[in-house]
């Protein structure tokens, strides 16, 4: 065992946290992610983790946790999102990219002042690349809350997502108050993002957001098993990124560690490069069409 686990694995605190907060962000980024890929809205997924950056640097300078930094600019993003123009998709590229273009522009003066006007060391590189060794273990409440919050959303609008992600012509016939169960949608990968920008950063988290759900519809094309697969790849890439990033502060020749989030990003893309040589389940095929 010592040579897959490095000594003090089991008995670290920071890693038990890690494994914790990782786990639930996992399961939460497949579950919303497998609605973010088959709705198509990958790039406002990415959009809105970028504008997270913008209150992550915004909470080092008022001096609270970045969690709340990245829900709350991410949520708000995702509302003002929706009242430009979500509800087609011209309108919703556009919104997303003049939402994006903004916060970004805040983010790059909030992160300047962060390193000009503030004593935080490593504000910059935890807000873009995480560090899930350093999550404080009294976020765990916070993080499940927000978790449970997304995945309320999914559980309660699970139909209408699945058929207007399939349809949108079909669920507006079924009665299906499409604009609201988009915008709500939204708003669960606001703040799925917002989770995954707390372990893995802001930039990378749309990694975990789209990655493990992408790589589950190349499997499957029966929703609840995509739900099921994206989930559980998502929290074996996230657990097993963890493992890798402390086994690598006893490698040669720095014997310094790699961070938790090249290790989390590298195995979803490889998983899904897998998942590609797998016969395509055909999902969301039309009807008639040829195999």
């Amino acid at each position: 065992m010592s040579a897959v686990f490095a000594p003090g694995f089991f008995s670290s605190a920071p890693v038990h946290v890690a494994l914790l907060a990782g786990g639930l962000v996992a399961v939460v980024s497949g579950i919303v992610g497998t609605f973010t890929v088959m709705r198509g809205q990958s790039y406002a997924g990415h959009a809105l983790a970028d504008i997270s950056v913008t209150g992550g640097s915004g909470s080092f300078l008022v001096g609270i946790s970045p969690l709340w930094g990245f829900a709350g600019t991410s949520v708000a993003a995702a509302g003002v999102m929706d009242m430009i123009g979500v509800r087609r998709p011209r309108g919703r590229d556009l919104a997303t990219g003049i939402v994006r273009g903004a916060g970004l522009g805040l983010a790059a003066l909030f992160l300047y002042w962060d390193t000009t006007f503030t004593s935080t060391s490593g504000a910059t590189v935890t807000i873009l690349f995480g560090s899930m060794f350093t999550i404080d273990s009294s976020l765990i409440p916070v993080i499940a809350l927000f978790g449970l919050a997304a995945v309320g959303i999914v559980a309660v609008l699970y139909r209408p997502l699945l058929l207007s992600s399939v349809s949108a012509d079909l669920a507006v016939v079924r009665g299906i108050p499409v604009r609201v169960t988009g915008t709500l949608c939204l708003v669960a990968i606001a703040l799925a993002v917002s989770l995954s920008a707390l372990t893995i950063g802001a930039i990378l988290s749309t990694a975990l957001l789209v990655g493990p759900a992408a790589t589950a519809l190349r499997l499957t094309s029966r929703p609840g098993l995509v739900v099921l697969w994206s989930s559980l790849i998502s929290v074996a890439v996230t657990w097993l990124g963890i493992l890798l990033a402390y086994d690598s502060f006893y490698w040669p020749p720095q014997r310094q560690g790699w961070p938790v989030s090249f290790f989390v990003v590298t195995l979803v893309l490889i998983g899904y490069l897998l998942a590609r040589l797998a016969p395509s389940p055909g999902w969301a095929r039309p009807a008639g069409a040829g195999a």
